[in-house]
């Protein structure tokens, strides 16, 4: 196991470094940021002066290496727009973006395998169809369609929710409602499916033969064998979520670090970008360790 998890965080980190590169050098192609925060009729004097205090006048290896070496330090510079440490505005909007993810991801995971369960333990019945369908359409519907038609229902035309914000709980209904869909449709699935797998097995028909109830035969005998699989789509959907809120965050000026980074994007925020960048891909990582960990604590057999 030690082994494993050894390999994952070199090919962590690997990933993390080739992340950083690509990044750092793509953000220098939005822009100068010269031309976006000093007034239109800037001298080329100031704009230089603006340039060499944010070391923006050096090649671009020289800004490369020096932002390396200050990394190396836990340093991840200043943000132009806010003239606060980079990192700080970053970790600010990420705590946002882990709470709405972490809330859709344990309503999605509940909801997921309980529906999944009693669909697989009720094949070709109305349940199980509807089920199927249901999964279907959340895994097929887009977030921003959804989002935009939720606003429009929901928030427009009945004024029963806010649009944007975060203020109270009403105001995370919709986001959360529309980040819960998809997962859940792709997650009911993979639960489902595995399930039928595992429902079929010797040790489950012995069971029924006893007279094991069906709800200590799916929950407590099946589940277990049955969640390898769903342990893999829980998975990657958190970290779509962490990874993906961009749309949604955005659509409802919900200010997590997805919306952080198309705002610093737009404002040509370079260390707001590559903080924001590495905060989420770390958070990842840390995501696929800890599967890892769960896969092999199901599985001894993975410990090996």
């Amino acid at each position: 196991m030690k082994s494993m998890l050894g390999k994952r965080a070199l090919s962590s980190f690997v990933s993390l470094l080739v992340l950083i590169v690509l990044v750092f050098f793509l953000s220098r192609l939005t822009g100068d940021p010269a031309a976006l925060y000093l007034p239109v009729d800037a001298s080329e004097e100031m704009r230089q002066n603006f340039r060499e205090i944010h070391g923006l006048n050096d090649p671009l290896l020289v800004q490369f290496g020096r932002y390396i070496g200050d990394l190396v330090h836990l340093d991840f510079g200043e943000s132009l727009r806010r003239a606060r440490p980079a990192i700080d505005v970053v970790l600010e909007a990420f705590v946002w973006t882990l709470w709405l993810a972490l809330i859709t991801m344990a309503l999605v995971t509940v909801a997921a395998i309980t529906v999944g369960s009693i669909a697989a333990f009720n094949v070709g019945k109305p349940f199980d169809r509807f089920a199927s369908v249901l999964s279907l359409i959340g895994a097929s519907a887009p977030d921003f369609w959804i989002a935009i038609v939720g606003i429009v229902i929901f928030a427009v035309g009945l004024g029963w929710l806010p649009t944007s914000g975060t203020g109270s709980v009403w105001h995370w209904i919709l986001p959360v409602a529309v980040l819960f869909i998809r997962p859940f449709g792709l997650i009911l699935q993979v639960v489902r499916g595995s399930m039928i797998t595992a429902l079929g097995s010797p040790y489950v028909k012995t069971a029924r033969a006893k007279g094991v109830k069906n709800r200590r035969i799916i929950f407590v005998h099946t589940l277990r064998n049955a969640m390898l699989p769903v342990i893999t789509v829980i998975g990657d959907q958190a970290a779509a979520l962490l990874n993906g809120a961009v749309v949604v965050e955005t659509i409802f000026g919900f200010p997590g670090v997805g919306k952080l980074m198309i705002d610093s994007i737009l404002q040509r925020d370079f260390n707001v970008i590559l903080a924001a960048i590495m905060v989420t891909a770390i958070a990842i990582f840390i995501m696929n360790i800890l599967i890892d960990i769960a896969y092999a604590l199901l599985d001894p057999r993975i410990r090996n």
